[in-house]
């Protein structure tokens, strides 16, 4: 029973005669349900990683077993030791600002699009353009390090000659 957006003992009481809330590669999971709960978050994780675990819709709770639980944390904890090379640690991909691609400006969209030579329709509108750009922008993967090292160099070396196309040499054709 809810009394001003809480809930009572008897339904806070975790998994404890439930069943995991998830299907598990097509097959729904049996285990006990322990006191984790499937969040929006948990959900982003599950998904950024794709591991192939969805909600089972049919299921009036989120909490998941021990063995999901443990999967997921396994997965977030191999994401930081990898981008944590000097042993320091990374902030969690959660912890860096969303972007928001409909408040850049039409010309930098175009030349993003341009630069990766993405394919669209042409005529596109501002929203459409943004929209494109932000989904291949989130399906990237950077190696962060070896960015920044590329983008100093370009910097340093090229100045501004990357933004003007290359004159047509003459020749005979």
């Amino acid at each position: 029973m809810s009394t001003n957006g809480f809930t009572s003992e008897d339904d806070s009481r975790g998994g404890h005669d439930q069943v995991c809330c998830l299907i598990d590669d097509g097959e729904r999971c049996q285990n006990q349900a322990g006191n984790a709960s499937y969040s929006k978050r948990i959900q982003k994780t599950v998904q950024q990683r794709k591991l192939k675990l969805i909600r089972d819709d049919s299921v009036p709770h989120i909490y998941i077993c021990d063995y999901h639980k443990n999967v997921i944390q396994r997965v977030r904890t191999k994401r930081r030791r990898k981008e944590s090379v000097d042993g320091r640690g990374s902030p969690d991909m959660d912890d860096y600002p969303e972007i928001d691609f409909f408040q850049i400006p039409v010309n930098t969209l175009r030349r993003y699009k341009r630069h990766f030579k993405i394919p669209n329709r042409p005529n596109m509108n501002k929203s459409q353009l943004a929209e494109m750009v932000a989904k291949h922008f989130h399906s990237m993967e950077v190696e962060e390090k070896e960015a920044l090292a590329y983008f100093i160099y370009v910097a340093k070396n090229f100045k501004n000659r990357l933004d003007h196309p290359r004159p047509i040499e003459s020749g005979t054709s």
